[in-house]
C-alpha cells in the first residue's frame, strides 16, 4: 500500500503527465522511497514517463515488473508489447500480447493492439479477426476511426485491397 507523502509524489506527477510536462513528472516520481518505486501506479507512472521520452528499455522493464505485481492488471500486459513493438520486437510483442486476449476477453486495447502487430507480421487473417473483434467491443466506434489511419494496419488495409475475391491468404 502507498502511504504519503509517496501518494502525494504520485499524484503530483500524475497531473504533471496530464499536462504533458514529463520532467515535472520525473521528478516527482523521484522523490518517491524506494518501497513505494514498486507499486503498480507508480510503475505505470514511470512506465508513462519513459514511453514519452521514447526510453524503451526501461519501459518494457517498468512493465515486465507491472505483470509480475499486478498481473490482473492488463496495463502491464498492453505496455509491456507496446515497449517490445517499438523496440522493433513485434513477434515478440504479439506472443506477449496473446494470453492476456485470454485472460481480458473483453479487453478494447488488447484486441486492437493483436491486430496491430497481426498486420506488421503479416498475419493478416488474424489481423482482420482481432480488429472485427476490437471493433465490436467498442461502443463509441472509436477503433473504426483509429485503424484508418494506423501505420500499422497499413500493410492489413492493402492486402485486403489487393486479395482476390474468394482466394486465401
Amino acid at each position: 500500500m502507498l502511504e504519503p507523502p509517496d501518494t502525494h509524489y504520485l499524484r503530483a506527477a500524475e497531473g504533471w503527465l496530464l499536462l504533458g510536462c514529463v520532467t515535472e513528472a520525473q521528478e516527482e516520481l523521484q522523490h518517491i522511497s524506494l518501497q513505494g518505486r514498486f507499486h503498480p501506479r507508480v510503475l505505470l507512472a514511470r512506465w508513462e514517463v519513459s514511453a514519452r521520452k521514447q526510453h524503451w528499455e526501461l519501459a518494457y522493464v517498468l512493465a515486465q515488473g507491472l505483470v509480475v505485481l499486478a498481473p490482473q492488471e492488463p496495463a502491464g500486459w498492453i505496455n509491456r508489447s507496446i515497449a517490445l513493438h517499438a523496440m522493433k520486437r513485434t513477434p515478440e510483442a504479439w506472443y506477449n500480447l496473446l494470453p492476456a486476449a485470454e485472460k481480458f476477453p473483453q479487453n478494447v486495447v488488447v484486441a486492437y493492439n493483436l491486430a496491430c502487430y497481426a498486420s506488421q507480421l503479416g498475419k493478416f487473417s488474424e489481423a482482420n479477426q482481432w480488429l472485427q473483434k476490437a471493433s465490436e467491443m467498442d461502443k463509441e466506434n472509436k477503433v473504426k476511426w483509429m485503424a484508418i489511419k494506423d501505420p500499422d494496419l497499413a500493410p492489413l488495409w492493402q492486402y485486403l485491397g489487393s486479395a482476390s475475391p474468394g482466394c486465401g491468404e
